[in-house]
């Protein structure tokens, strides 16, 4: 069956993984506000080089502005490389990116505190 446009859902995704505490934060948030959304494990299914910079264009900020300090220490990956190179080894490394994130209706909010989420839905 069809569904029309106008009818379907709008396609909430939330990037995480359960092994975050601010990330099961953002799911019960989201669960008690009632707001359908797909969960998508970000270390199983990684966003690619282009979802990156579509995120970060979006966000409007560097890589690096969403870099995790300590992961990036482990890696031994540092926060003055260039954008592009920043993106491609968050890419690789995906728990190199901050988290949660929530992309709803061609926005994307960071949830760091979980609240921000609450600001594009």
């Amino acid at each position: 069956m069809h569904i029309p446009k106008a009818l379907e859902a709008p396609m909430t995704t939330l990037i995480c993984t359960k092994t975050c505490s601010t990330c099961r934060k953002a799911v019960a948030l989201l669960n008690e506000k009632g707001v359908a959304f797909q969960y998508r494990e970000y270390t199983k299914e990684p966003l690619s080089v282009a979802e990156l910079e579509a995120l970060f264009e979006q966000l409007g900020v560097e890589p690096k502005a969403l870099l995790r300090s300590r992961d990036a220490k482990k890696y031994e990956v540092s926060a003055d490389l260039p954008a592009d190179a920043l993106i491609a080894k968050m890419a690789e490394l995906p728990r190199l990116l901050q988290r949660p994130i929530l992309q709803h209706e061609g926005k994307v909010a960071v949830g760091r505190p979980v609240e921000n989420m609450l600001t594009i839905l």
